[in-house]
């Protein structure tokens, strides 16, 4: 990533300037993407940050059976559904405990946000969730374009490892990071992983507000999700599909 003191942070070579304008003319995809791999020949590194839940997968009611079992483990009367473990996804750990457990103290909250993640990665583990449709076959087609992938979540130490696991999909993805590993807002993790891995452009896509605002603080564009949980402001490059992918992030990559 080049910062030249000005706003955006991220800077467009000529070549694809120039193909921005043929655009206009009706030839965008064909010189985009030859421009684009031309690029990435030539040792530029480009890549794409995913958010999890929402974004690459489905585990509401994986992740809503684990912690309704942890809870009654733990004797308590309260039930987890699907419905409440969906409208906290995306947010960060200490902001989920605050929400499920919010009339306990403070100690009591952490306590019990940390036995469920422990019952949660186990049971993601050996269940998995639901990989939305044609996640492979996209991630695939990514890297036959030589993009760097890499998962960028607010969720606990272990739950990507899981995802990855279970799924078998290692060896899509280069990198990937967790407000459980580093206690970084998701904006200082996009860019800890974009930095590391001195990606020259990237690309964030996610399905909420909160991921379009924490791709904004770490200056890289921002694709939405719209087959995830949440919706976003303004008007952004979205997709209703992962098979759409390859051909929207071209604009950006």
């Amino acid at each position: 990533m080049q910062d030249n003191g000005k706003d955006p942070a991220w800077i467009l070579p000529a070549a694809f300037a120039a193909a921005l304008l043929d655009l206009a003319k009706g030839r965008s995809r064909k010189i985009c993407g030859s421009v684009c791999a031309k690029e990435r020949m030539a040792g530029m590194r480009s890549g794409i940050l995913f958010d999890l839940d929402g974004t690459l997968w489905d585990s509401s009611r994986e992740v809503a059976a684990s912690w309704d079992a942890a809870v009654r483990k733990r004797g308590l009367k309260m039930r987890v559904t699907v419905e409440m473990i969906q409208g906290v996804m995306g947010k960060s750990m200490d902001e989920i405990a605050d929400i499920v457990f919010g009339e306990y103290g403070r100690a009591k909250r952490r306590e019990l946000l940390e036995f469920c993640c422990e019952e949660e990665n186990a049971y993601i583990r050996s269940h998995g969730g639901r990989l939305f449709e044609g996640l492979e076959e996209t991630l695939s087609r990514l890297k036959e374009e030589k993009l760097h992938l890499s998962v960028v979540s607010n969720c606990q130490v272990g739950y990507i490892e899981a995802f990855l696991e279970y799924h078998k999909l290692g060896a899509y993805f280069d990198d990937f990071e967790s407000y459980g590993r580093t206690g970084r807002d998701k904006g200082e993790n996009i860019r800890l992983v974009v930095e590391r891995n001195r990606l020259e452009k990237a690309v964030y896509v996610g399905d909420t507000q909160g991921d379009r605002d924490a791709a904004a603080r770490a200056g890289i564009p921002f694709i939405h999700a719209k087959m995830g949980y949440g919706t976003v402001s303004g008007d952004v490059p979205q997709i209703c599909s992962l098979s759409e992918l390859p051909e929207v992030c071209r604009v950006f990559l």
